[in-house]
C-alpha cells in the first residue's frame, strides 16, 4: 500500500541525502512530497548537484495528511529548527509514532523539537554530542531503529542501508 512521505526541507541540503531516499521510496510506490518555507520555490543542495522544487509550505500541511516523515542533512535541518511551524510538524510526527527517517544533521531539528530523549538515534559524529546533551542514546551504526518509528543514519556512505530500513519500515 502507497504511503504519504512528508520531506521538510530548504537551501543547502545534504544533496544525495534527499535524491537517494526519494528515488528509493518511489521506486517503493510511496509519493514523497517537499515542504519548506514557500510553495514553488527552488532550492538548491549544499554540493549544486541536486535541486528541489518545494511542493507545498509548511503553511499548507498538516502532519495528518502524512505517514511518515524524511529529514535530508547538510545545513537544512539547522536552518528549519528555528522555525515553530516546522518544530510542530515534527513533534507531531513523533508524538503519533509516526515513522520519522533522519540522516546526517537531521537530528538538529529533532533535537530542537524535543523528541529524542530516551530515543535510540545515530548521525553524523558533530552532531552526537548534541544527541546525548538531549537525553537521546547515540550508537555509532549505520543504521539505528528505535521502537517508536524513528530511523536514522549517519552519513551518505549509510544510504544503502538508510534507504533498505525506511523503505521495509513502511511495508
Amino acid at each position: 500500500m502507497s504511503k504519504k512521505i512528508a520531506t521538510v526541507i530548504t537551501k543547502l541540503f545534504e544533496d544525495v541525502e534527499f535524491t537517494s531516499p526519494k528515488e528509493e521510496l518511489e521506486k517503493a510506490g510511496h509519493e514523497v512530497v517537499t515542504i519548506g518555507f514557500n510553495a514553488g520555490e527552488t532550492v538548491e543542495g549544499k554540493k549544486g548537484k541536486a535541486s528541489v522544487t518545494i511542493d507545498k509550505s509548511i503553511d499548507d500541511v498538516s502532519p495528518e495528511d502524512f505517514d511518515a516523515l524524511l529529514i535530508p542533512g547538510g545545513f537544512s535541518p539547522d536552518q528549519l529548527r528555528k522555525d515553530e511551524r516546522f518544530l510542530n510538524f515534527t513533534r507531531s510526527f513523533a508524538n503519533d509514532k509516526k515513522s520519522i527517517f533522519s540522516i546526517c544533521h537531521g537530528p538538529q531539528l529533532l533535537i530542537n523539537a524535543e523528541v529524542v530523549k530516551g530515543k535510540d538515534i545515530t548521525s553524523v559524529s558533530q552532531v552526537a554530542i548534541d544527541l546525548k546533551n538531549a537525553g537521546a542514546n547515540f550508537h555509532d551504526k549505520e543504521v539505528v531503529i528505535d521502537d517508536s518509528g524513528l530511523i536514522s543514519s549517519r552519513t551518505p556512505d549509510d544510504l544503502p542501508a538508510f534507504n533498505e530500513a525506511m523503505v521495509n519500515a513502511l511495508q
